[in-house]
């Protein structure tokens, strides 16, 4: 008997997100795309946006329907941020899940969110069905989710890298440092003049080390990792390149540990994680390894002669940064293996 498909529709699906989800969508044999959405542009077939997708998709865009989205198992939000808000709490009444792949359901203090996004929270009152979908930390709790809401890419590397040694109680708390560099995707698709190439190429320049949006993000993170506050310090960076997130990660130790030691605290910690490769010893992740890939790749070194630890973290930002973790959280949700449609080998060069 053939396998029951997963209705979906997807919110917002003309930015980067929206396409890189169609295109893990596209291969995944449970998946029923039956409605995505742009009001902008409504009426063109997604083939014509998007020519990747030809032969897969003859779909067209359409103007938010909530009666059709409301018919879903499933709804994808690849929208900015305050456009989920405004349509989930009926979804959710329907009993339609909903993955949210901006930042509406990530902070659970609305005080915060409101301060961090600068507008008024729409529905506070969904947050009691809200999980935080990095299935690394949540699995067990996404499994019954009504809302989840699905990581930013940095506080997915940050998140993923600091964890062991969270975990296992090894660290300073009080002085955490995540230094993050981000390919231009991570702007999103929208014309901006920050974004052209004669404004990126050739350069290297940190940005928003005042106060970045994920910041909140990756902190509550990591106190419900540690179990109190912690000190942290972000620094995100604009890179030349489309894809990719790297983000080296230090920490003081607080008792003598040996590299050898923490290199098993992170093998053992991600043994059983299908997305999640700790790199051996002396190893360098680079972005290359796992572009177009769901893939985190993790390596960890004590510089000799020193009590720091050092992590170096790697994820391509619209996969396990957002379109593919949005999958993984579907998988889990609905059942579902979790590698299905994410067994992608990454691209080289």
């Amino acid at each position: 008997m053939a396998e029951k498909k997963v209705k979906i529709g997807i919110v917002g699906g003309t930015g980067y997100t929206g396409v890189e989800l169609l295109r893990l969508l596209a291969n995944h044999p449970a998946a029923d795309v039956i409605a995505i959405t742009s009001r902008s542009e409504a009426g063109l077939p997604v083939a014509d946006m998007f020519p990747n997708l030809r032969g897969f998709y003859t779909l067209a865009f359409s103007v938010p329907d909530i009666t059709l989205l409301k018919t879903c198992d499933l709804v994808f939000f690849a929208t900015p941020h305050g456009v989920a808000m405004s349509l989930t709490p009926e979804l959710v009444e329907a009993g339609v899940r909903v993955i949210d792949l901006a930042a509406d359901f990530r902070i659970e203090d609305m005080a915060v969110w409101e301060k961090w996004y600068g507008m008024e929270h729409g529905c506070p009152e969904i947050m009691k069905d809200v999980v935080y979908g990095l299935p690394e930390r949540m699995r067990s709790d996404i499994k019954a989710a009504k809302v989840i809401a699905n990581p930013g890419c940095y506080p997915t590397a940050i998140q993923l890298g600091f964890q062991p040694l969270l975990k296992a109680n090894l660290i300073d708390t009080s002085d955490l440092i995540a230094d993050a560099k981000s390919g231009v995707s991570g702007a999103g698709r929208g014309a901006k003049v920050g974004s052209l190439a004669a404004e990126t190429s050739e350069g290297f320049r940190a940005y928003a080390i005042n106060g970045h949006r994920h910041q909140p993000e990756i902190k509550q993170g990591l106190d419900d990792m540690a179990g109190h506050s912690v000190g942290f310090t972000f620094v995100p960076h604009l890179v030349p390149m489309i894809r990719g997130i790297e983000a080296t990660l230090y920490a003081n130790l607080t008792e003598e540990v040996s590299q050898e030691t923490l290199q098993a605290l992170f093998e053992e910690m991600y043994k059983d994680e299908p997305f999640v490769d700790v790199m051996p010893a002396n190893s360098e992740p680079d972005t290359r390894m796992v572009k177009g890939s769901n893939m985190v790749k993790i390596a960890v070194y004590k510089p000799p002669g020193s009590q720091k630890v050092i992590v170096t973290s790697v994820i391509d930002n619209l996969v396990k940064g957002a379109a593919g973790q949005a999958v993984q959280n579907m998988n889990i949700l609905f059942g579902l293996p979790e590698t299905q449609g994410l067994n992608q080998v990454a691209l080289l060069p």
